[in-house]
This record gives structure tokens, C-alpha cells and sequence, in this order.
């Protein structure tokens, strides 16, 4: 679905990433984690085709994204920022429709099929009760869920989210990754998810990307990522690893206290 192979990528002179390698098959989510500046936002943006590669190759359904058309990628690949800002004068219809745009023909009416796919992201995220309300009379929480519906409204074949919890309280968090998880099951999704969170995506994910520095330090599930030995060298503290006794997921602890 997603192949990612020795993936090189930079501003001006400078590479941000080096070598970067990433398989992700339909339905599967994976996790990519690490430290500011180790190039997590650069991966996105050339799977967007935004960035172009200066190595390796970026492939959706064995197509080179940096070779699509806007159109053609927009069929494909969905995000989901950080922080879903929207119209705040448009209905969450409107808005959740406007992921339609890509499959429409030139006259933009949307059709029976159209109408059911906004139809069923809506019930499918729970916004079927918004969906009159004005964007910019919803919390942050709803705003995001919103923005799921809507990239999940293009049916893309790989869907990227950049830190959707960040701005969350712990419940909204739950909810989004749960439908995120939810969806890329039912759907045959390939999901990217970028979080500094990193319980929660070790929590979620079926596999995990560790970058250190633009590198691949460990790229594997999360109970061959999610070590001591990894975590610490990346993060530059001392830590520990526990395992939740429900899910036998590895969980990130500090071994560290601030001085009185």
C-alpha cells in the first residue's frame, strides 16, 4: 500500500532525512516517533509529494506520489494536522464535503455515491449531530473529529496524521485514535501517525519508526522499538520501560525527578 524505500530528503543544501525505509499495508497503522527536528514532518511532506525526494522513492499502490498530479495524489493520500482549523462560517456538512472535491467531475455535483460517503464518515465519526453547526462553534475535540471525517471522506488509500492529540484532553484522545484505528481496519487504510506521545502510539500502532538525527534508529512493533537501550539514546534521559498488564504494550516511563 505505502513502500517507503532509503528515502533522502532536505531544505537548500541540508538533508533532514537519510536512508529512511517504511512499508505500511492496508489496514495497519504505524507509528512514527522521536525528538524535535529528526525529521517527522519532512517524512509527511514527502509522502504528500509537498517535498520532493532527493533519494529513494515514495509509493501508494505502486505509484510514485511525486510524479501525481495534485488530483491524482488527493485520491490517494489524506492528512490530518495538527490542529483542523476549517472555514468557521461553513457547516460541518459543507465541511466534511468539501473531501468530495477530489472525485468530483468538473461541474462539482456531488452524486448518490458522494452523498453516501459523506453520509457514512459522519455516522462512522460521530458527527451526524454537528453536521448543521458552524465550524467555529466547536471545541477542539469536535474540530478534529470533524477533520478525520473530512480526509476520510477522499476514501484514501493512505492516511497521515501529525500530532491530532496534542491540543486533546485525554478522552479526546481515546476517541480519535480509537475511530482512527477503527477505520483503517474496516476501510483497508494505511496509516501514518506522528505523535511525541509515546505510550499512545505504542499503544495503537502495529508497528513503529524511531528517527534519530533524520535516521532510522529502530523500525519494528512496539515492543522491539519501545526499549530502554532505543528510547534513551534518542531522548537523552534515563528511562524505563514497563508493559500494560491489559494490552502486555510496552509503556515509556522517566527515571528522573526535579530538584527541590
Amino acid at each position: 500500500m505505502l513502500e517507503i524505500e532509503n528515502l533522502s530528503a532536505g531544505y537548500s543544501s541540508q538533508n533532514v532525512l537519510q536512508n529512511v525505509s517504511l512499508c505500511v499495508g492496508a489496514g495497519e497503522i504505524a507509528a512514527v516517533i522521536g525528538p524535535n527536528g529528526c525529521g517527522k514532518s519532512t517524512l509527511l511532506r514527502c509522502i504528500t509529494g509537498q517535498l520532493k525526494a532527493r533519494g529513494g522513492h515514495v509509493l501508494v499502490e505502486n505509484a510514485d506520489v511525486s510524479r501525481m498530479e495534485l488530483r491524482s495524489r488527493a485520491k490517494l493520500v489524506a492528512l490530518l494536522p495538527q490542529f483542523f482549523a476549517g472555514d468557521d462560517d461553513l457547516s460541518v456538512y459543507d465541511t466534511v464535503a468539501l473531501g468530495r472535491t477530489p472525485h468530483l467531475s468538473s461541474y462539482g455535483t456531488m452524486g448518490k455515491r458522494d452523498l453516501e460517503i459523506v453520509h457514512r464518515v459522519l455516522d462512522a465519526t460521530s458527527t451526524s449531530p454537528l453536521a448543521t453547526r458552524r465550524i467555529g462553534e466547536l471545541s477542539g475535540g469536535e474540530r478534529q473529529r470533524v477533520g478525520l471525517a473530512r480526509a476520510l471522506a477522499q476514501e484514501p488509500r493512505v492516511l497521515l496524521l501529525d500530532e491530532p492529540t496534542s491540543n486533546l484532553d485525554l478522552r479526546y484522545q481515546h476517541e480519535l485514535l480509537a475511530l482512527v484505528r477503527k477505520e483503517a481496519r474496516h476501510q483497508r487504510i494505511a496509516v501514518v501517525l506522528v505523535l511525541h506521545q509515546i505510550n499512545l502510539a505504542a499503544a495503537i500502532s502495529d508497528q513503529m519508526l524511531l528517527l534519530q538525527n533524520g535516521q532510522t534508529r529502530a523500525l519494528g512493533t512496539p515492543n522491539d522499538v519501545m526499549t530502554a537501550d532505543n528510547l534513551q539514546e534518542v531522548y537523552g534521559l534515563p528511562l524505563t520501560i514497563s508493559f500494560n498488564a491489559q494490552s502486555g504494550r510496552p509503556q515509556v516511563q522517566s527515571a528522573w525527578v526535579f530538584d527541590e
